[in-house]
């Protein structure tokens, strides 16, 4: 039988598990100028070369053009899982997110809604909101969430956020600064990062071709959640 199974040295195992805390964080992986600074790299070349190898061991993805163009691929955490469960070495094991120290998450699918187009004034969740469902892997995702939304426009493809992928969401009615939530503007609903000033609320973008959004008092505001996680939404090969 073939063991598909990813062997991450070390330092690569310390990268992998950095994404996943940044991820659970904020919402976005980091950059490379970031991984080089958390782990004491002397330039950000050096973090995107082990990002490379880890592309190559299929753990992640790297999509061009993007500073934060760093995704997590469906079926990885799985596989790791396994591989710790057998007390296979482990590297920097100790750093390890609780939701990758579960069980095997094979043994439970999460049925999510997916969210389509939102009426104003009706919850998001309403039933005649909701398009279709999907089954995932719990394990995917730092925190469990509560619908996917599948994201229109390229307004956030610097944090490699992009249109047609299904952004895992987690209700929430609060946010702290730099956190990427959905909010919804009236009929309108949108992924952006989130900035409470002294003047109020702005949600901001991730492309310079797009303004922030300035919530006045007069608007019909909602925060709907946090992003938690992030399927591109495509067939697996």
């Amino acid at each position: 039988m073939t063991n598909d199974k990813p062997k991450l040295t070390p330092r690569q195992q310390q990268i992998f598990e950095l994404i996943q805390r940044a991820i659970a964080r904020t919402g976005a992986p980091p950059t490379r100028a970031e991984i080089a600074s958390e782990l004491g790299f002397k330039s950000a070349n050096a973090a995107e070369e082990h990002l490379q190898a880890l592309a190559r061991k299929g753990v992640i993805e790297l999509v061009g053009g993007t500073s934060r163009g760093i995704r997590l691929k469906a079926g990885t955490l799985r596989t790791v899982n396994e591989t710790r469960k057998k007390g296979e070495p482990s590297g920097a094991a100790s750093g390890l997110l609780p939701s990758l120290t579960r069980s095997l998450p094979g043994l439970e699918q999460l049925v999510l809604p997916l969210v389509g187009r939102v009426a104003a004034g009706s919850p998001i969740l309403a039933q005649e909101h909701i398009e279709q469902s999907y089954a995932v892997e719990p394990s995917l995702f730092a925190k469990r969430p509560d619908f996917l939304l599948r994201v229109k426009g390229m307004s956030m493809k610097d944090i490699g956020i992009l249109d047609g992928d299904l952004l895992a969401v987690a209700k929430a009615r609060e946010a702290r600064n730099g956190q990427i939530v959905v909010a919804r503007l009236g009929d309108e609903v949108t992924v952006k990062r989130f900035q409470r000033t002294s003047g109020g609320i702005e949600l901001l973008p991730e492309n310079p071709d797009f303004k922030p959004i300035v919530v006045t008092p007069d608007d019909d505001f909602e925060l709907e959640g946090l992003a938690v996680g992030l399927i591109r939404n495509q067939p697996l090969n």
